[in-house]
């Protein structure tokens, strides 16, 4: 176990909300072991002047697979992050269908996959977390079950409906992956094939979740024009079951939906003043991050990636797909490359649709078109078209959280390929900067919330017996330093990250330490 360390003098938050107090906090053995004035230990870290609190809890990331290629979490643990919450969005890694093949699944959640060299070799949850505790994280880390690999893996990605024996298929999977540890359901409505989902297996599974008191955790349908009705579906499916329910990353896209978010928090608030307990998070940029294929109207996309990009140099089918991006919510200018699966450096990324369209004498259309039809679910973008105003209203709400929605990547690495967004550096100093009037209801929706959102009831919280997830930081140098097109810089004013107790980075520099741990639920 680390050494006994006094982090002496600083203005402990400790994550609950209450007044910050100037104390000593005193780790022992990987834990909280006191906090209060005139503490001794045989090794003291002055920190008068800096803020001390919790390790932030990032409760909606995507570094399922980052984790594995580089384990030191590099972009999350230099902004505080000391937990996270993988297989978000429904693009989790686990549980697969004994039997059902990897690899259409493996390119279904491309999104994740920036190293083609991590092994995905195992049959289910349980060797999923094997993985990530073999790999010794720099993080704690806690995961979702992706609705994706559940539901492509038992029924395809063909545009029906599942069976009753398949859903039973799905519900008896999702039950062992509890079983394993997972402690949440995730699902993606966005991402083939789950908009062939129905009402019926939304509802089955929600059930399972609510029995095991996990959590269910929403990419709703869409963030735009239909923004209303999908979070609706997600209200609906939590009133009916009572599942724990999180509205991932609530924002409205495009100028002529701006607004539509209060209306959206409104559906939330009428639920939770009814007896449902449903959640938001979000995070402090007005630009989204996802695959280009998002951009497909859902039938096309019908089959998986190997298909649909066949399918996508059909002269028919582009002039079916050209007609239902006439009325764009977002302009091709909104629209940049973040990332592709060619060799680096590729020399689009970072290049906007609009700019490409005027470089090669073609239109946005045409672009996007050709890229995807060339490299299926191997592009992503960056996206624009929110409102500053609409990002405040979420950040201010009651049940609103903050989370990254970004990956642990590695700038020197394979994974530090291309422009990603800036939220995977980031995210927290951003919002604690930038956002934050209450200091300790700040820290509190980056700690002890998320954390109980996911049932993470040892996290979060500075207090005696808890592990000793520590970040501190300076007020007065706080700052996000990445940026849309210099994204991989690691934050300011982040002075000395503990995992576990252990010193992960001290005066901006990583230790090399591994000290995180593989939770699991229970319930």
């Amino acid at each position: 176990m680390p050494a006994e360390l006094l982090l002496a003098g600083g203005l402990v938050v400790d994550g609950s909300g209450g007044p910050a107090v100037t104390a000593d906090v005193l780790v022992r053995a990987g834990r909280i072991a006191a906090i209060g004035d005139g503490l001794s230990a045989g090794r003291v870290r002055d920190v008068s002047g800096r803020v001390v609190s919790p390790g932030f809890v990032d409760v909606h990331t995507h570094s399922d697979l980052t984790l594995l290629s580089d384990p030191r979490a590099l972009s999350k643990v230099h902004q505080g992050v000391t937990t996270e919450v993988v297989g978000n969005c429904g693009l989790g890694v686990a549980p697969l269908a004994p039997g059902a093949p990897v690899g259409p699944i493996r390119q279904a959640v491309g999104y994740l996959d920036l190293d083609p060299a991590v092994d995905w070799s195992w049959p289910d949850l349980a060797g999923y977390l094997a993985a990530l505790a073999a790999a010794r994280p720099g993080v704690n880390v806690a995961t979702l079950v992706g609705h994706l690999a559940l539901h492509a893996s038992v029924v395809g990605f063909t545009d029906r409906p599942a069976s009753p024996s398949e859903v039973d298929r799905m519900c008896g999977l999702l039950g062992e992956a509890f079983d394993a540890g997972a402690v949440g359901l995730s699902t993606g409505l966005v991402y083939a094939p789950l908009p062939y989902v129905r009402d019926a297996e939304l509802l089955a599974l929600a059930s399972v979740v609510a029995d095991r008191d996990r959590i269910f955790t929403w990419h709703v349908r869409n963030y735009d024009d239909d923004l209303l009705d999908s979070v609706a579906q997600a209200v609906r499916v939590a009133r009916a079951t009572g599942a724990r329910t999180q509205i991932s990353h609530l924002a409205a896209v495009g100028r002529r939906n701006w607004g539509a978010v209060r209306r959206a928090l409104d559906l939330v608030d009428a639920a939770n003043a009814d007896g449902c307990d449903i959640g938001v998070d979000i995070y402090p940029y007005l630009h989204g991050n996802a695959p280009l294929s998002q951009l497909l109207p859902a039938h096309i996309q019908e089959g998986g990636p190997e298909v649909w990009a066949l399918r996508l140099r059909d002269p028919a089918v582009r002039t079916e797909v050209r007609a239902a991006w006439v009325d764009r919510p977002t302009g091709w200018d909104e629209l940049t490359l973040s990332w592709t699966s060619r060799p680096a450096p590729d020399p689009v990324v970072g290049v906007s649709i609009a700019e490409l369209a005027r470089t090669t004498g073609v239109d946005g259309a045409e672009v996007v078109l050709d890229l995807l039809a060339e490299l299926g679910n191997g592009v992503l973008m960056t996206a624009g078209g929110r409102s500053e105003e609409d990002l405040r209203a979420v950040l201010g709400h009651p049940a609103a959280v903050v989370a990254s929605d970004g990956l642990a990547l590695d700038p020197g690495g394979v994974t530090g390929a291309g422009v990603p967004h800036p939220r995977s550096y980031g995210t927290f100093p951003r919002y604690l900067h930038r956002y934050a009037t209450d200091l300790p209801d700040a820290v509190r929706r980056c700690t002890s919330a998320p954390a109980a959102r996911v049932g993470l009831r040892d996290r979060g919280l500075l207090r005696p017996g808890a592990p000793a997830d520590v970040v501190v930081f300076d007020p007065a140098r706080l700052a996000d330093r990445a940026t849309f097109t210099a994204p991989h810089q690691f934050a300011a004013g982040i002075d000395l990250v503990l995992v576990n107790g252990t010193v992960t980075v001290e005066r901006g520099e990583h230790t090399g330490e591994r000290a995180g741990a593989v939770l699991r639920g229970s319930g």
